[in-house]
């Protein structure tokens, strides 16, 4: 992975899609900090995993139940209970940088589960740990059968591992902020069906496929 900024302070940006100056991200970090007590600066990375863990397992991802919505603000995301993986990593992003904590974007070129030639854009979250001096990769997408992604140092528990053989991708950088097609293509859809019409779009530009 490499940084798109060596300003860590790049990401920490509030901005129109990662908006944790909203009163529901507002209201709903403080309550989980009530929940661990008092934050310190050694808890940093309890914190962490109690953002994580609720942004994977209290937020739907929009396609396990069904949802005709289209999120993307973070704001959004938390108000109808459930985005996409893009979604939900503004999300994560969102409630991490309220408290201070630096998170960047991620994208991998996964293979559609009902066809392994068809490719789609993945999205999840990159976040740095101050008393380790490193970034490691969250995934906030939701578990279910076949998938289980974790809060993990060392060891890397995405929810699906790239496999290469199949032409899947990896992009390595670390975005300050999400990907500019993405974002147009969550705005634009007025229902689910429309995203998954143009979801690949969000490929030529990560990826160049």
């Amino acid at each position: 992975m490499h940084t798109q900024s060596n300003n860590i302070q790049d990401y920490l940006k509030k901005s129109e899609v990662i908006d944790y100056d909203h009163k529901l991200i507002v209201d709903k970090c403080r309550e989980l900090e009530k929940d661990i007590g008092e934050i310190e600066e050694k808890d940093e990375i309890g914190l962490i995993k109690k953002i994580y863990e609720f942004v994977r397992d209290e937020i739907h991802h929009s396609g396990d139940i069904d949802a005709r919505e289209v999120t993307c603000k973070a704001s959004e995301v938390l108000e109808f209970g459930h985005g996409i993986c893009c979604a939900k990593s503004h999300l994560l992003a969102a409630m991490l940088r309220y408290f201070g904590i630096p998170a960047g974007f991620c994208y991998q070129k996964l293979s559609s589960s009902r066809d392994v030639n068809k490719k789609f854009v993945h999205g999840l979250n990159a976040v740095y740990l101050k008393d380790l001096n490193r970034w490691i990769r969250l995934d906030a997408r939701g578990n279910k059968p076949g998938i289980d992604a974790q809060f993990s140092i060392y060891e890397e528990r995405v929810a699906k591992p790239i496999r290469k053989e199949l032409g899947e991708e990896d992009n390595p950088a670390i975005s300050i902020e999400p990907n500019s097609v993405v974002v147009e293509i969550l705005k634009k859809s007025n229902n689910m069906e429309e995203l998954w019409a143009q979801w690949d779009l969000g490929l030529k530009d990560l990826f160049r496929a």
